[in-house]
């Protein structure tokens, strides 16, 4: 059987039935950890970012919780397919890398997805439902790496502030940006690293450039395309109408959890999609 993993970073709360283990971030806030999806969910996280001045704090997973998993799947005679956060954000996808030296099992196989969030989710997801199919764990994994580089996600960001508080921004850049109303649009590059691509002033200028990206990627109509959201619905939904009024319809709306939430905070809104080949 191939088993599907994940770790925390994919945001995989809706679906999480799909995948066979998810492997807990630590996230720590004022000194206290919490683990990632278990005992902190995303709006508890958000709460806690915009009422603490201490900036978060996330931890890699050990190499030995993910061994745990794989001496498991190699008691079993189990394939795995461990789809990782990208390993520009973190070295969780190292850890992994490690704990299958120690277990000495070559049926585990590792994706660096190059992404986070809700990337990993979709790319994860695309490999269960291939799984389900009875396609092999190698054909799956070379499929996967195919489709990585086509994930798109382009989100408009609220506020300066975490950028700043990440250590993105300078606070002086930070500062003249809220007074002129900058809002800057993010992305998750090819080398899986999260960068800005684009700024506007105001909301209505934030989110034409959204619309700028998604036409020069053009999406793939054969895959659905999601709007993302941090914390407050309020702009995600606008930003849907928009999408409305020009032909895209999206197929849901999910939530963005604390590892990239952290650096761009609440009242983010943005999309993903699937670009064509």
């Amino acid at each position: 059987m191939i088993k599907i993993l994940v770790d925390s970073a994919s945001d995989c709360r809706k679906n999480r039935e799909l995948f066979d283990g998810v492997i807990p971030i630590t996230v720590t806030i004022d000194e206290n950890d919490y683990l990632d999806g278990i005992d902190l969910d995303a709006d508890t996280f958000y709460r806690l970012l915009t009422k603490r001045r201490n900036f978060p704090k996330t931890s890699q997973p050990s190499p030995e919780q993910f061994a745990a998993f794989f001496e498991q799947a190699k008691k079993d005679r189990d394939e795995v397919i461990y789809l990782a956060l990208s390993s520009a954000l973190s070295g969780t996808c190292q850890s992994a890398v490690i704990a299958k030296d120690m277990t000495e099992y070559d049926k585990v196989y590792i994706i660096d997805t190059k992404s986070a969030t809700h990337g990993i989710n979709f790319l994860a997801g695309f490999a269960a439902k291939l799984a389900k199919q009875g396609i092999s764990a190698t054909e799956i994994v070379t499929k996967c790496e195919e489709l990585k580089g086509r994930i798109k996600i382009f989100a408009g960001v609220d506020t300066l502030e975490y950028l700043h508080r990440g250590g993105r921004l300078s606070k002086t850049v930070a500062a003249v940006g809220e007074l002129a109303r900058i809002k800057p649009i993010i992305t998750i590059t090819k080398e899986g690293a999260v960068s800005i691509v684009a700024k506007s002033l105001g909301k209505a200028g934030a989110i034409q450039q959204i619309f700028k990206q998604i036409n020069l990627c053009r999406p793939d109509p054969a895959f659905p395309i999601y709007t993302l959201y941090t914390f407050g619905e309020e702009n995600c939904a606008q930003l849907e109408s928009t999408l409305s009024k020009k032909g895209y319809h999206a197929a849901g709306r999910l939530q963005v959890g604390g590892t990239i939430g952290a650096h761009v905070g609440p009242g983010v809104y943005g999309i993903l999609f699937v670009a064509q080949a």
